[in-house]
């Protein structure tokens, strides 16, 4: 059977736990509730994919407690993302990152136009899931709902949509809202050298608008 726990220190170990031994957990965010797992455990990630009923060429998250942790997973944000994800992390902004060769994530993807491989990442701008990532360490994470369903922005919508799938539901209140983050690759060859893939909180035009300040040169 599942819980439901406030998130507290007693709660956050429990997470802890379930994450060390293959389980799943919710979490709010700062747009809505996910279901998340060790990145690097495929046993836990298949557990993901089976409670939400999710498409399997639909890639998972990484959560991030900070932007140091980047360069511990073997990260990379390429030009112009890089820049501007100082502007819009932590928040609502998910950007691609590159992997390199001794990245361990079982999250990751290789994308068949470049052979990069690749791992959508964000810091939330929660301090509920921060608390929750620095316990916890990143987490592979996507919107707690069945595929298709509209995301939960409370623990209780999570619950009905997830049931005992999961192990642990922690309660930190209704999240701002159902719409989730902003997905944006680079694209040398794109508008302004970026591509949508996913158009969130943050609109697009304020994506692109960002990319002109200071004479465009967020590319550098």
């Amino acid at each position: 059977m599942s819980e439901i726990r406030a998130i507290s220190d007693e709660s956050l170990a429990q997470a802890v736990e379930i994450v060390r031994d293959g389980g799943l957990i919710v979490i709010p965010t700062d747009t809505v509730y996910g279901v998340a797992c060790d990145p690097r455990n495929i046993e836990a990630i298949r557990k993901v994919f089976e409670a939400k009923q999710r498409p399997k060429y639909k890639s998972l998250q990484v959560l991030l407690p900070s932007i140091e942790s980047l360069e511990k997973l073997h990260l990379d944000l390429p030009v112009p993302l890089n820049r501007l994800s100082a502007m819009f992390m932590p928040g609502a902004f998910s950007p691609i990152a590159v992997a390199d060769d001794d990245c361990t994530l079982a999250t990751v993807r290789t994308d068949p136009a470049t052979g990069k491989v690749t791992q959508g990442v964000r810091i939330p701008n929660s301090a509920a899931a921060l608390r929750v990532l620095r316990a916890t360490g990143p987490l592979a994470a996507t919107s707690a709902n069945r595929s298709g369903d509209e995301s939960a922005q409370t623990v209780d919508e999570a619950v009905q949509a997830l049931g005992d799938a999961v192990d642990l539901y922690l309660d930190g209140g209704a999240t701002p809202g159902h719409v989730a983050s902003t997905v944006v690759a680079a694209d040398p060859h794109g508008r302004d050298g970026i591509a949508i893939l996913r158009e969130g909180v943050i609109h697009e035009p304020v994506i692109r608008k960002a990319l002109t300040l200071n004479g465009g040169a967020l590319g550098v």
